[in-house]
């Protein structure tokens, strides 16, 4: 997966898959600072994933000054990022695209899960 720099920010291109349906994210940030995975609302009910009220939970993201944001968290039972299946996984769902202009943000319960390795010499992220 290659890693490009925006603005002096690390950004990626995903593709997500839930119930056989596709959605390609081509402006996903890299964040490993960011504990969770979140995914802008909108580009999720392409494919089926919505903001579950009953199963999820509503909580608040915070960014670099304090500032927060309102998102819901709730797990998905089947997810692939790319080719990463993934069980029972939490994500995120808010309002990235509109309030930071990204697709998401990439965080670092993910990149534990699928083993990455970045290497910003080669501006390459890959699966061990």
């Amino acid at each position: 997966m290659k890693i490009r720099l925006h603005h002096g920010l690390p950004i990626v291109s995903l593709t997500l898959t839930h119930n056989n349906q596709l959605v390609s994210l081509p402006n996903e940030l890299f964040d490993t600072g960011c504990a969770a995975t979140i995914f802008d609302t909108d580009l999720l009910a392409q494919i089926g994933i919505h903001i579950d009220f009953i199963q999820g939970r509503a909580i608040r993201m915070y960014g670099v000054g304090g500032t927060s944001e309102l998102c819901y968290e709730q797990i998905i039972p089947r997810l692939y990022i790319d080719q990463i299946q993934l069980d029972s996984f939490p994500i995120q769902l808010g309002a990235v695209q509109d309030s930071y202009g990204f697709d998401g943000i990439l965080g670092i319960d993910y990149m534990i899960k699928a083993k990455f390795k970045a290497d910003f010499g080669t501006m390459q992220l890959s699966y061990s």
